[in-house]
């Protein structure tokens, strides 16, 4: 899937080196090097979005941040990290980009008390990964660790999909019935759309293997143009679960972006 932006410019007051892999967060206020950004709100890329000058791609949006305003009257305004994706020398001027991002960006969340403290290592997240990777045309995939925090899975789950605006979330971890798993109840708080199909067919998957896959308590849904799903927390429920779903995915998310095309053809 491509997405085409509004062009991007970069400004700067001295001489800028980037290399390949070095991130840079550059503000939207003048500073060194500062960018500006389309006017209109519903214009501004998202992460994986690439930057090129003619053929060549020099840059990817990896994050978008909020940049205070150096005039207490003023008000804040959304800068970026960009990773360098070839090595770019600048000298003082403006620089033209289009922005055009191939592919979705995918974000995986897994929720782990012992995890996040370093007392585990975790599995799911890399199998998360792979298994996307190896279905969907990715152009950006990143990982987060947390822990079974209510508050913070909302908060990260609000921002990875209302800043940032990552294509697809997938959480694996706190679905069951213990009293630290939080993540249905969590997600529950900010998904605008609940999918109940991807539901079923993630506990008819569990099923299939196992009586115990009644417990499950995992969530489907959209925030905004982003599709969020719950995973089960052990590294074989999660490929049992995510095998279930993503064959309907990508289908999923090019509907919930505005694709007009027929769902099906008789």
């Amino acid at each position: 899937m491509r997405t085409q932006y509004k062009d991007i410019v970069l400004l700067t007051e001295t001489e800028l080196s980037f290399r390949v892999g070095d991130q840079t967060p550059l503000p939207t206020y003048p500073s060194a090097g500062h960018i500006l950004w389309p006017e209109h709100p519903h214009q501004m890329p998202g992460v994986g979005a690439r930057l090129s000058r003619g053929r060549d791609e020099e840059f990817v949006i990896r994050s978008i941040f909020w940049t205070p305003a150096p005039d207490p009257r003023a008000t804040a305004r959304r800068g970026a990290v960009l990773e360098a994706v070839a090595n770019v020398d600048f000298v003082p001027g403006s620089y033209g980009f289009s922005c055009v991002k191939d592919g979705f960006s995918v974000a995986w969340i897994v929720l782990s008390d012992k995890g996040a403290a370093g007392m585990r290592e975790d599995e799911c997240g890399p199998i998360i990964e792979a298994a996307v990777r190896e279905t969907l045309p990715v152009c950006l995939c990143q990982g987060f660790l947390i822990p079974d925090e209510s508050r913070q899975l909302k908060a990260l789950l609000s921002d990875l999909a209302l800043l940032q605006g990552y294509d697809l979330i997938l959480t694996s971890g706190g679905t069951g019935v213990g009293p630290r798993d939080i993540t249905p109840e969590a997600t529950l708080k900010v998904i605008e759309k609940r999918l109940s199909g991807f539901e079923h067919a993630m506990t008819a998957a569990s099923l299939a293997k196992t009586p115990h896959g009644v417990i499950s308590r995992a969530v489907a849904g959209t925030i905004g143009t982003t599709l969020v799903v719950n995973l089960p927390g052990s590294p074989k429920a999660v490929r049992e679960n995510l095998a279930a779903v993503l064959p309907a995915l990508q289908h999923t998310m090019e509907k919930l972006q505005g694709d007009p095309s027929d769902c099906a053809q008789l």
